[in-house]
Protein backbone atom coordinates (compact mmCIF):
# COMPACT_ATOMS: atom_id res chain seq x y z
CA UNK A 1 0.00 0.00 0.00
CA UNK A 2 1.36 3.38 -1.01
CA UNK A 3 0.74 6.36 1.27
CA UNK A 4 -0.25 9.51 -0.62
CA UNK A 5 0.07 12.78 1.26
CA UNK A 6 -2.22 15.59 0.20
CA UNK A 7 -1.71 19.24 1.17
CA UNK A 8 -5.40 20.02 1.48
CA UNK A 9 -8.66 18.16 1.46
CA UNK A 10 -10.88 17.28 -0.20
CA UNK A 11 -9.27 16.33 -3.53
CA UNK A 12 -11.27 15.04 -6.49
CA UNK A 13 -10.77 11.33 -7.15
CA UNK A 14 -9.69 11.66 -10.78
CA UNK A 15 -6.92 14.10 -9.79
CA UNK A 16 -5.37 11.57 -7.41
CA UNK A 17 -5.23 8.97 -10.19
CA UNK A 18 -3.66 11.49 -12.54
CA UNK A 19 -1.10 12.99 -10.14
CA UNK A 20 0.02 9.59 -8.86
CA UNK A 21 0.74 8.50 -12.42
CA UNK A 22 -1.80 5.68 -12.50
CA UNK A 23 -3.22 7.07 -15.76
CA UNK A 24 -1.77 9.20 -18.56
CA UNK A 25 -4.23 12.08 -18.39
CA UNK A 26 -7.17 13.59 -16.56
CA UNK A 27 -9.46 12.30 -19.31
CA UNK A 28 -8.18 8.75 -18.86
CA UNK A 29 -8.70 9.08 -15.10
CA UNK A 30 -12.28 10.25 -15.57
CA UNK A 31 -12.97 7.36 -17.97
CA UNK A 32 -11.52 4.79 -15.55
CA UNK A 33 -13.77 6.09 -12.77
CA UNK A 34 -16.84 6.27 -15.02
CA UNK A 35 -16.20 2.68 -16.16
CA UNK A 36 -16.30 1.45 -12.56
CA UNK A 37 -12.63 0.45 -12.43
CA UNK A 38 -11.83 2.35 -9.22
CA UNK A 39 -12.63 1.34 -5.64
CA UNK A 40 -12.86 3.82 -2.78
CA UNK A 41 -12.97 2.29 0.68
CA UNK A 42 -13.77 -1.10 -0.84
CA UNK A 43 -16.70 0.03 -2.98
CA UNK A 44 -16.90 0.73 -6.71
CA UNK A 45 -16.93 4.50 -7.27
CA UNK A 46 -18.25 6.00 -10.51
CA UNK A 47 -18.30 9.67 -9.52
CA UNK A 48 -15.27 11.33 -11.14
CA UNK A 49 -15.39 14.24 -8.75
CA UNK A 50 -15.85 12.16 -5.60
CA UNK A 51 -14.25 14.14 -2.79
CA UNK A 52 -11.35 12.17 -1.31
CA UNK A 53 -10.22 12.96 2.24
CA UNK A 54 -7.61 11.73 4.68
CA UNK A 55 -8.19 8.11 5.63
CA UNK A 56 -9.71 7.07 2.30
CA UNK A 57 -8.30 4.01 0.50
CA UNK A 58 -8.26 4.13 -3.31
CA UNK A 59 -7.64 1.00 -5.42
CA UNK A 60 -7.00 1.02 -9.15
CA UNK A 61 -4.94 -1.03 -11.59
CA UNK A 62 -3.35 -3.22 -8.96
CA UNK A 63 -2.31 -0.21 -6.85
CA UNK A 64 -3.65 0.63 -3.41
CA UNK A 65 -3.33 4.21 -2.16
CA UNK A 66 -3.90 5.34 1.41
CA UNK A 67 -4.66 9.05 1.54
CA UNK A 68 -3.22 11.18 4.36
CA UNK A 69 -3.34 14.90 5.04
CA UNK A 70 0.16 16.27 5.36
Amino acid sequence: MKVVTIAREPVELYKILKFEGLVDSGGAAKNAVADGLVLVNGEVETRKRRQIVSGDIVKFGGETLQIELG
